[in-house]
């Protein structure tokens, strides 16, 4: 597999995957003397579906936090579409098209919901300026392609404060893929949600990675099941493994420390 190399942070060489869209080496970050994550790597390629898992406690968000400069780094590196990213503020990684949503819906709840995602068209700026400027073809047909892609064509001039829980998350979601993102990180997207919305939100991002590389954190294994192509298990800041959902499911390590775990509590 071909190669690229980079300076590190503390001047080692470093490579990224080629042909990977977002790839993380040997990542590390530190809190107060805490070794958050310690090492992580993970490539994420196009158009595919990376499902995060792992106990309370095990890093996945920090993991998100870091991509996306929330978390510095303290050693190894960020790589997106090949380009050392590392350390860089949320705002630029967001322009150069990382997109993320974290566990709480962060939406306008007075304005409809159209108006949300149009708040959040990539080249917007600012609510008023926004809302008040003159809609042209192009954007509202962009607007109506991410309600459809999220299940919302029908609420569009609906106020998002009249939505379900569910419905608001998937508002967010159309805000994060109206701007076009190459990559779009979700963090516990179906937390609080009914059965039937957790599973439309599984369909939904099947839909999404026809045009967007996606990672989830999740905790709902029948719903890591409905969406993974590929599972990586975290474990106290560090990579347990990574593979299938059968390969994952029948590890023992997994077994131990994660999913006996989950299946002792809901016992």
């Amino acid at each position: 597999m071909n190669t690229t190399t980079s300076a590190s942070i503390d001047s080692a060489p470093v490579t990224h995957t080629e042909g990977a869209i977002l790839s993380i080496k040997d990542l590390k970050v530190v809190f107060s003397g805490f070794k958050a994550l310690k090492g992580v790597n993970l490539d994420v390629g196009e158009n595919e579906i990376v499902t995060i898992i792992g106990p309370n406690g095990a890093g996945k968000s920090t993991l998100l936090d870091a991509i996306v400069g929330k978390s510095p780094v303290a050693s190894g590196h960020v790589f997106y579409h090949g380009k050392d990213i590392t350390n860089r503020s949320a705002f630029e990684v967001a322009r150069m098209g990382i997109g993320r949503k974290f566990q709480n819906p962060n939406v306008y709840n007075e304005l409809t919901v159209f108006d949300n995602i149009l708040l959040a068209l990539k080249g917007s700026h600012g609510v008023f300026s926004s809302i008040k400027s003159k809609l042209t073809a192009a954007k509202r047909d962009k607007i109506i392609t991410v309600l459809d892609r999220v299940g919302l064509l029908e609420k569009g001039y609906s106020k998002v404060s009249s939505l379900s829980h569910g419905q608001k998350q998937w508002v967010e979601i159309g805000m994060v893929i109206a701007q076009d993102p190459s990559v779009v990180l979700l963090d516990e997207p179906t937390a609080g949600m009914t059965p039937d919305e957790t599973h439309l939100t599984g369909e939904i991002i099947k839909t999404i990675s026809q045009n967007h590389s996606v990672v989830v954190i999740e905790h709902d294994m029948e719903f890591v099941k409905q969406i993974a192509q590929r599972i990586v298990v975290l474990h106290q800041g560090e990579k347990l493994t990574e593979g299938s959902v059968s390969e994952v499911q029948s590890n023992p390590k997994v077994i131990e420390v994660y999913l006996g775990r989950e299946q002792i509590d809901a016992a």
